[in-house]
């Protein structure tokens, strides 16, 4: 490993001292470093000296591995980045805990030091390919590492969406939006929307309504072999967005539809090493209490 990359949210004007530590830890083991061009900014004239500095994609290019500090929002952009490189992605959480940013700050140098060795645990995170088409302008096609989303913009009137997989229909919903969602996606906007939580390996695909306006609809998981098909057949005179990984949005109309399925990009996410993938759950989620707890290790009380 020569080159590492180091991208920081664009507003966190407190960040300059530590990455001002990391750019010196990283010279200290005799690497490079390549700094987004923002993220050399926060850090300074002084530090950025002897630095790459690069936009966000040629950084990408560049690096053999990446160091993302911020939130969730800032890994998606990153992983946007990437293109087909599988290099390691190391998201540190400078606030809580995230979901996708699991390393805190704490943690930040030994794990870094196991991506360095080339001894740490990842996992593959598989993208969705999302195909936009909109009447009168040519295809869209992105990856996203969460989820793609069809939904009207305020509290208006739902609006209706017909949903096929594999050219076959399922349905139509009248409701707030649909939701597509990668199993990385799945403790994003389709959590909050009712959808299940799917282990982030799962080779899974979840459809998950807005608000419908019936009750009886419900969360479909299908394969992510499949082909999703989301056609927006009557907006109603609401405006109708589609969003990809909350990154890029676009305006929909009548007769426009999405089509998802999975893409063979990877997503190569470090995991922190003092953490497994039920404890982020359990944090960020705020699962059990001490009561709970003591009870799980101590076994039940018999009374």
């Amino acid at each position: 490993m020569n080159t590492v990359g180091v991208l920081a949210r664009a507003d966190l004007k407190a960040a300059g001292p530590m990455l001002r530590e990391l750019v010196g830890w990283l010279r200290g083991r005799g690497l490079r470093t390549c700094l987004e061009e923002s993220t050399a900014a926060m850090a300074g004239e002084a530090a950025a000296e002897g630095c790459l500095v690069a936009s966000g994609r040629d950084m990408a290019e560049i690096a053999d591995a990446l160091v993302v500090l911020g939130g969730d929002g800032t890994l998606l952009a990153a992983s946007r980045l990437l293109q087909d490189r599988p290099i390691p992605v190391l998201g540190v959480n400078l606030g809580s805990l995230g979901f996708l940013t699991e390393t805190t700050l704490g943690e930040l140098y030994p794990t870094l030091q196991g991506v360095v060795e080339g001894r740490f645990e990842y996992e593959d995170r598989r993208l969705l390919r999302a195909v936009v088409h909109r009447r009168g302008r040519p295809e869209l096609v992105a990856d996203v590492l969460n989820d793609v989303v069809i939904t009207k913009a305020g509290p208006s009137r739902i609006i209706e969406l017909d949903v096929s997989v594999d050219g076959q229909f399922v349905s139509s919903f009248r409701a707030d939006g649909i939701i597509v969602s990668s199993p990385t996606g799945s403790t994003a906007y389709n959590l909050a929307a009712g959808g299940p939580i799917l282990h982030p390996t799962l080779p899974a695909v979840v459809v998950t309504p807005i608000c419908p306006h019936m009750l009886s609809n419900r969360p479909l998981v299908i394969g992510d072999d499949s082909s999703v098909e989301v056609r927006l057949r009557d907006a109603r005179d609401v405006d109708v967005y589609a969003a990809l990984d909350g990154q890029e949005t676009f305006a929909f109309t009548d007769g426009d539809y999405v089509t998802v399925t999975g893409s063979t990009r990877r997503l190569k996410l470090v995991k922190a090493p003092s953490r497994d993938y039920y404890e982020v759950l359990r944090t960020k989620l705020k699962w059990g209490d001490a009561g709970a707890r003591a009870e799980h290790d101590d076994g039940p009380s018999r009374g």
